[in-house]
């Protein structure tokens, strides 16, 4: 059922602490970490709590819940100190645009100059 923990999901296993990550922040509904491979200097995900497979099928169930993650975006930006110089937010979105991994997340990326177009 959306929005449930998947079992085979990695995110969800982050978020339930089955699956250690260098967490950064947390709110009731999101959870913020490090990315393992980083592409930039700062490179953190910003993950729901609850398990929708991208950022489209999460903003027309729970819009609430994607303005949550576009809210901790900034305030990890913040955090990471990022924000006065500038960072990028990205939702992949089918493995045609890179998506590994089926649970919706933000890529918070700064901390280098970031070229557009990009990849």
């Amino acid at each position: 059922m959306a929005g449930e923990p998947q079992a085979d999901c990695l995110f969800c296993k982050i978020v339930s602490g089955e699956v250690p990550a260098t967490v950064v922040r947390e709110t009731e509904t999101t959870l913020a970490f490090r990315d393992i491979n980083p592409q930039a200097p700062t490179h953190v995900l910003v993950i729901p709590k609850v398990h929708y497979p991208d950022a489209a099928s999460l903003a027309a169930a729970e819009p609430q819940i994607a303005a949550d993650i576009l809210r901790e975006a900034g305030s990890v930006a913040a955090d990471e100190k990022i924000d006065g110089t500038g960072f990028r937010v990205v939702f992949n979105t089918g493995s045609g645009a890179g998506q590994t991994v089926f649970h919706t997340h933000a890529h918070i990326l700064g901390g280098r100059g970031l070229n557009w177009p990009p990849g």
